[in-house]
């Protein structure tokens, strides 16, 4: 059983990749080629946007919004902590201050509250300059846009929605990518739109930042490559990449579907007996992740693994107890939340290619298992 199964996704579209990169080969047209521009038009319309501009990975897609920005030292960032690295590692490359910000129990997406308590603190101590929130759709779901969208017109600051994780998913009739005055997304190959390799998007409707983002990714040019106006920095979706995306990403309403199925049996299967995610109100998820919670966790995990099913715990540590972000700013009165989720979180195979029957078995391990130690416990 396969945690995620790209191996099935491929071989549904082999003959049209084989076309794709035997195409791209044969052109020679590696660096900058014709797909590229293909890929940035028919993403642009799936997601709803102007401008959608390719790059080398996700991380730069999240710092050259920042850097164009001119965003930097005495500046304050305010990311979530229960997320991966890049989201305030880009932060701190820009030479400005990750403010780490609690979440959601539910959602796992930042905490309204918490943010609030966030930007109040800064303001009140006055070294850093309140400038953006970088909001993350985890596992799939949209973060509260409205309330994020309404704080940031008020404090006068940036959103970088980091859709790494949500492409493919939507809240209210708006697609994850088009929120926020930028958007950035992940080609990694586990992502529900991943490549094959690394890859990265920037997504934005504003005509003036599009084209500084351009700039920005390819050395900081002005009219030409040899006329450098800012100092960029070398960072390209490959043409086999972008070729490769035009095919994924023309299934990707097919796989959200199956995505959607695949969640909804899980939490019906396994609501009554774990924590277990469902979709949003008024939206869908795009399912990268499917998560559930339980006190033993980690003898669940170790169940599974025994029975041979994969099972993988983001994230194991929150972002400001580690080494490389402990001492940046966190918001007053701690986040607990994010300190409480890595103790009972679990994520289970999750793809649009999960057989009935392999989840069902997942499903029936999982309640066994639950069910024996609610036994043990209830006769001791």
């Amino acid at each position: 059983m396969q945690f995620i199964d790209l191996g099935a996704q491929r071989e549904r579209i082999r003959d049209r990749l084989k076309a794709a990169i035997d195409k791209v080969v044969d052109e020679g047209r590696y660096i900058l080629g014709p797909e590229v521009t293909e890929f940035e038009n028919q993403l642009a319309k799936y997601v709803g946007v102007k401008h959608v501009i390719a790059c080398a990975n996700g991380t730069d897609a999240l710092l050259l919004p920042l850097l164009a920005s001119g965003i930097g030292p005495g500046d304050a960032v305010f990311v979530p902590s229960f997320t991966f690295a890049a989201t305030a590692e880009v932060v701190a490359l820009a030479k400005a201050e990750p403010v780490f910000v609690d979440i959601e129990p539910d959602t796992y997406n930042i905490s309204i509250e918490s943010l609030e308590a966030a930007i109040a603190m800064i303001k009140a101590e006055g070294r850093l300059k309140p400038k953006a929130i970088i909001p993350v759709d985890l596992f799939g779901i949209a973060a509260d846009y409205a309330a994020i969208d309404a704080i940031a017109k008020r404090e006068n600051l940036l959103v970088i929605e980091d859709a790494a994780q949500s492409i493919g998913g939507s809240q209210d009739g708006k697609m994850c990518g088009a929120y926020g005055h930028v958007a950035a997304t992940s080609f990694y190959p586990a992502k529900p739109l991943g490549c094959y390799g690394d890859g990265g998007a920037m997504f934005t409707n504003d005509d003036e930042f599009a084209a500084k983002l351009r700039s920005f990714a390819f050395h900081g040019k002005g009219e030409t490559q040899y006329d450098n106006i800012h100092v960029g920095l070398n960072s390209r979706l490959d043409t086999l990449q972008a070729a490769i995306l035009i095919e994924k990403l023309a299934i990707l309403e097919d796989e959200m579907e199956a995505r959607a199925a695949v969640a909804k049996r899980y939490a019906d299967g396994l609501g009554d007996v774990v924590k277990a995610s469902r979709a949003p109100s008024g939206g869908r998820s795009a399912w990268a992740q499917y998560a559930i919670e339980t006190v033993d966790r980690d003898g669940l995990k170790a169940h599974l693994q025994a029975e041979g099913i994969p099972s993988v715990i983001y994230y194991v540590k929150p972002l400001h107890v580690q080494v490389a972000y402990r001492d940046y700013p966190r918001v007053t009165g701690g986040l607990p939340v994010s300190d409480a989720v890595p103790g009972t979180i679990l994520c289970l195979p999750m793809h649009p290619y999960l057989s009935e029957a392999d989840q069902d078995r997942i499903i029936s391990t999982i309640r066994n298992y639950v069910g024996s130690n609610s036994a043990k416990i209830a006769a001791e």
